[in-house]
C-alpha cells in the first residue's frame, strides 16, 4: 500500500515526543546531561542531584490491519542508547494486546503482530516498555508507555442505516421538487484516503427521479406526473466509497415513493342523461332517487356538491350530498299529481367544493346531467276541498238543522264515488250527523252556546271502490247565540244599610249580567216590579249605563226595630226579544262606622279592628280559662298542704308541740282533741283519748250525757280536770315512750250567751236554718244559699 508523506509524518512527530518523555535515567553517564537540583541540609550545605537524560530509541508504530500472510507482522523496533549489542540488556513488553497480540525479542527489541487486526473494532493499542539489565534484573530506563496504530485499509462498504425509506410527492410537481434525502455511513477511516468519501447515484427510477451525487438529495426529474396514471414509484440509490472510483465498495438502498393527490380532475357524469320513475304517493321529505358523478381524485379534492340548476326541477325537487358515497340524493319537496303533471325535467350539476387555483387553466371543475323523471300514477285517496272546514248553527236549533256541508272528491282519472263518515272516537257524534252520500252536516239535538260555544269534529272520506283510502279533514262547528237567557243582578251578598242614612242618600249600585252574548255590548235597565206597592224605605234609580242606584226614602234605620229588608229588582237586557229577570236584594241594617270609603258594622268592625276571627277569640279565651283554672287549683293545693306532727318514727327525742291556734278548725285535732278544754262542757261526753288505740277507750269512756253550756261551765274545775288527765297520762301504757308537753290556751268561760263558734258542737251537726237571711232582701239571698249548700254538704 502507498502511504503518503503527509500521513506518516504525523506518526512520526508523536514517537519522537514519546521517546523524549519516556527517556529516563541509565548507568551511561556520557550519554546523559545532568541537570542540578540543590537541596539545603541542616549544616548548610548543599546537595546536588544529577538526573540522567533518557536514553530509548525508537521508530513510529504502525500495523496494518486484517494481515493474512503465514508469518508475523513485523511492527517495529525498541532500543535504548544503552544497549551495547553484547546482550546483557533484556526488554520487556506490557500493556494492551501483550503477549497475546504483540511479542518482542527479549534481546533485539524488535515487535511483531501475531495476529490479523480490525481498526473497525480497535484503532490503536496502548503498550508499555522496560529495559532491564539481564544480570542484575536493573532497569536502566524506566518504563515507558508508546502506541501502535492499526492502519486503515477499505474493508467495509457503505451502508444505509435506515433503509428502506418511504417517501411522498405531490403529483403534477415541478422538476426538481425534493422528495427525500438519504445518508448512507461508511465505518472505514475518513481521515485516511478515500475509502470513507462517498458518491451517491441512482439505479433505478429514471426517467422519473434523479439524486444528488454529494448530498443523497432525491428530487423528481420528470414533470407533471399524474397520480391517476401511476400513483407508486420505486428508486433504488447506491453509495460508493473510494470516491466512486474503480476498485470501491458500494451499498444500496431502496425507496418507495408514492404520489399524493391534488384536485386536478374535473368531476364527470357517466352520462348525460338519466331517468327515474316516482309514484305519485311518493312521500315529502323522502329520498326517491341518486345520481352521482366520478371524480378521480381522493379525499376532499373528490368532494362534491350537487344542485338543480332549472326552476321545474327545484321547486319540486331537492338534492343533498352523501358523505360517504358521494352520490347526489334526490328527495321531494311538494306532493306529486299524476293528473296534473306527469313528468319532470331535472338538470343537475356537480362542481367540486375545493378548487385549486394551480389548476385553473384545467377549466371549470364542474358538470351537468340531465334527469327526466316520470310520476306513476297511483289509486290515492278522496282529496278535501278545504284543508279545514269553519260552520256555524244558532243554539236551540231543533235537531236535524243543517249546518254546512263538506266536499270531496278522488283525484284519479276514474273518480270514483266517495262517502263520508264521522269519527266515531270523538264526542261531536253526538250532537252532529253526515249525509254519507252528500256530505251535509246536520245536529243530532238542540245545542246551547252557553255550554258548549265550539264543536270540533272530523270528518273522513274514502272511496266506494276502495274505502281502506281515507282522508281526514277538522271541521269546526261554531254555536251562535240568541237572546235565552234572562239577566241577574250581579252580586249576591247583602247590601249594607246604616242606621244613620238619610233620605235620598246612595246606598249601593249594582249591575246586571247576562249569560248570552251580546256583539255591540250588553244594555241593561233597571226597574222595581209595578205589581207591587211602593216601597216606603227605598226606591231605585236606572242610571242609564247598564247600572242602578238603590236610595233610601227614610232617615233613621234601627237594625234593633228591623234588621233586614228585601228590596226586588226588575232587569231587562238589549236583545230581541229583550228578556227579563227580577232579583231580590237583602238589605241588612247596621250600626255602621266609617273606614275611608268603606261602611263595616260594628260587629264585624271589632273583629276586622283586631285581626282575628272568632274562632280565634274563642281559642284565646279558652287558653284564659284553662290558665286560671291551673292557677286557682295550684293555690289550692298549697293551701290545704299538712304538715306532719312527729318529722319521723325513728327520731325518738322529746317534742315539744305548741298550740297557739284559737280558730284553727278540726286540723289540729289529729292528734289531741282540745274540744273538751275549749268548752269544758262538751269534757265529759268526749272523754275518751285519740291518742290510745281503739281496745283501752272502752273502760274509759262514760254515758253520753247531754247538758247546757252555762251548767257544765259552773261544774267544772279546769285544775282538777288537768290533773286527772296527767295522771292518766302518767298510768297510760300506750302512748309513746317520750314525754308530751300538752299547752291548752283557755280563754275563760265567756259570756252568759254562748260562743259562736262552731267547736261548740263538740263534733256534732248543727241544726241552724239560714231561711231567715231571705227575709232580709235580695242582697242576701246568696248567702243564705251559700249556708244551706254547705248545711248539705256537712250533713251527706
Amino acid at each position: 500500500m502507498r502511504i503518503p508523506t503527509t500521513s506518516c509524518l504525523c506518526p512520526f512527530l508523536v514517537c519522537l515526543c514519546f521517546i523524549q518523555r519516556c527517556s529516563g535515567a541509565g548507568h551511561h553517564v556520557p550519554t546523559k546531561v545532568p541537570s542540578k537540583n540543590q537541596t539545603k541540609l541542616a549544616n548548610g550545605e548543599t546537595e546536588v542531584h544529577h538526573r540522567p537524560k533518557r536514553g530509548w530509541i525508537w521508530n513510529q508504530f504502525f500495523v496494518l490491519e486484517e494481515h493474512i500472510g503465514p508469518d508475523a507482522q513485523y511492527v517495529g523496533k525498541l532500543h535504548s542508547n544503552s544497549d551495547k549489542g553484547d546482550g546483557s540488556v533484556r526488554y520487556i513488553l506490557s500493556g494492551e494486546g501483550a503477549g497475546s497480540i504483540f511479542i518482542i525479542d527479549e534481546v533485539t527489541g524488535d515487535i511483531h503482530a501475531t495476529k490479523s487486526l480490525d481498526r473497525e473494532r480497535k484503532a490503536h493499542y496502548v503498550l508499555h516498555a522496560q529495559a532491564l539489565d539481564r544480570n542484575t534484573q536493573e532497569a536502566l530506563e524506566p518504563m515507558s508507555e508508546f502506541i501502535i496504530k492499526v492502519q486503515d485499509i477499505n474493508d467495509n462498504a457503505p451502508q444505509f442505516p435506515d433503509g428502506p425509506f418511504v417517501a411522498t410527492v405531490p403529483e403534477m410537481s415541478e422538476v426538481g421538487t425534493s422528495v427525500l434525502q438519504v445518508t448512507a455511513t461508511d465505518a472505514d477511516d475518513p481521515t485516511y484516503g478515500n475509502s470513507a468519501r462517498i458518491v451517491y447515484s441512482i439505479l433505478q427510477g429514471q426517467p422519473y427521479f434523479s439524486v444528488d451525487p454529494k448530498t443523497g438529495i432525491i428530487r423528481t426529474a420528470l414533470a407533471d406526473m399524474d397520480r391517476e396514471a401511476r400513483e407508486h414509484y420505486t428508486v433504488v440509490i447506491q453509495a460508493k466509497d473510494m470516491a466512486g472510483q474503480v476498485g470501491g465498495l458500494s451499498g444500496s438502498t431502496t425507496i418507495n415513493v408514492t404520489l399524493t393527490d391534488v384536485n386536478d380532475n374535473p368531476p364527470k357524469f357517466p352520462q348525460k342523461n338519466y331517468q327515474l320513475y316516482v309514484p305519485e304517493s311518493a312521500q315529502v321529505g323522502k329520498p326517491v332517487g341518486k345520481i352521482k358523478a366520478n371524480d378521480d381524485d381522493l379525499g376532499v379534492n373528490a368532494d362534491i356538491k350537487y344542485s338543480i340548476i332549472n326552476s321545474e326541477g327545484a321547486n319540486m325537487f331537492s338534492i343533498s350530498t352523501d358523505r360517504d358515497t358521494k352520490e347526489g340524493i334526490i328527495s321531494l319537496k311538494k306532493p306529486l299529481n299524476y293528473e296534473r303533471k306527469k313528468t319532470y325535467t331535472l338538470h343537475i350539476e356537480g362542481m367540486n367544493m375545493h378548487v385549486d387555483p394551480r389548476f385553473s387553466y384545467l377549466g371549470a371543475f364542474k358538470d351537468t346531467a340531465t334527469l327526466k323523471i316520470t310520476v306513476g300514477d297511483v289509486d290515492e285517496a278522496p282529496v278535501f276541498s278545504m284543508d279545514y272546514y269553519i260552520l256555524d248553527v244558532y243554539e236551540n236549533s231543533p235537531s236535524g238543522t243543517e249546518v254546512g256541508s263538506v266536499t270531496a272528491r278522488d283525484p284519479d282519472s276514474r273518480s270514483s264515488p266517495v262517502r263520508y263518515y264521522l269519527d266515531s272516537k270523538e264526542d261531536g257524534v253526538r250532537y252532529f250527523r253526515i249525509d254519507e252520500s252528500s256530505g251535509v252536516i246536520r245536529t243530532t239535538q238542540p245545542l246551547d252556546r252557553e255550554d258548549i260555544p265550539w264543536h270540533n269534529i272530523t270528518v273522513m272520506a274514502s272511496e266506494v271502490d276502495n274505502p281502506s283510502l281515507l282522508r281526514h279533514v277538522p271541521v269546526t262547528v261554531q254555536v251562535l247565540d240568541m237572546n235565552d237567557n234572562p239577566p241577574e243582578i250581579a252580586t249576591e251578598e247583602e247590601v249594607i244599610v246604616c242606621e244613620s242614612s238619610r233620605p235620598g242618600q246612595v246606598i249601593q249600585t249594582v249591575t246586571a249580567v247576562d249569560k248570552d252574548d251580546f256583539a255591540n255590548g250588553q244594555r241593561f235597565s233597571f226597574a222595581l216590579p209595578s205589581q207591587v206597592p211602593v216601597n216606603p224605605n227605598f226606591t231605585l234609580k236606572d242610571n242609564e249605563d247598564s247600572t242602578a242606584s238603590i236610595i233610601a226614602r227614610r232617615r233613621r234605620f234601627n237594625h234593633l226595630t228591623q234588621e233586614l229588608y228585601e228590596l226586588p229588582i226588575v232587569v231587562w237586557d238589549g236583545g230581541e226579544p229583550s228578556l227579563s229577570g227580577t232579583s231580590t236584594l237583602t238589605l241588612r241594617v247596621c250600626p255602621c262606622q266609617r273606614h275611608g270609603k268603606v261602611r263595616i258594622c260594628q260587629g264585624e268592625a271589632f273583629l276586622s279592628s283586631a285581626g282575628l276571627s272568632t274562632g280565634a277569640l274563642i281559642a284565646i279565651l279558652l287558653c284564659i280559662v284553662i290558665l286560671l283554672a291551673i292557677v286557682v287549683l295550684f293555690v289550692t293545693l298549697k293551701r290545704s298542704k299538712k304538715e306532719p306532727l312527729i318529722i319521723a318514727e325513728e327520731d325518738i327525742r322529746e317534742n315539744v308541740v305548741t298550740y297557739d291556734d284559737e280558730g284553727g278548725g278540726e286540723e289540729d285535732t289529729e292528734a289531741f282533741d282540745i274540744i273538751a278544754l275549749r268548752n269544758p262542757a262538751a269534757a265529759e261526753e268526749l272523754k275518751f283519748r285519740r291518742d290510745i288505740r281503739p281496745d283501752a277507750r272502752n273502760h274509759c269512756g262514760m254515758p253520753h250525757v247531754r247538758r247546757s253550756p252555762s251548767v257544765e261551765l259552773d261544774e267544772v274545775d279546769v285544775h282538777e280536770f288537768i290533773k286527772q288527765r296527767l295522771v292518766e297520762a302518767d298510768l297510760d301504757t300506750s302512748v309513746p315512750p317520750y314525754d308530751s308537753l300538752q299547752t291548752y290556751a283557755y280563754e275563760g268561760q265567756g259570756s252568759s250567751t254562748g260562743s259562736i263558734s262552731p267547736l261548740d258542737s263538740a263534733g256534732a251537726q248543727s241544726e241552724q236554718e239560714y231561711t231567715y237571711l231571705e227575709d232580709w232582701g235580695p242582697e242576701f239571698q246568696k248567702l243564705a244559699e251559700l249556708y244551706e249548700e254547705a248545711e248539705s254538704d256537712v250533713t251527706t
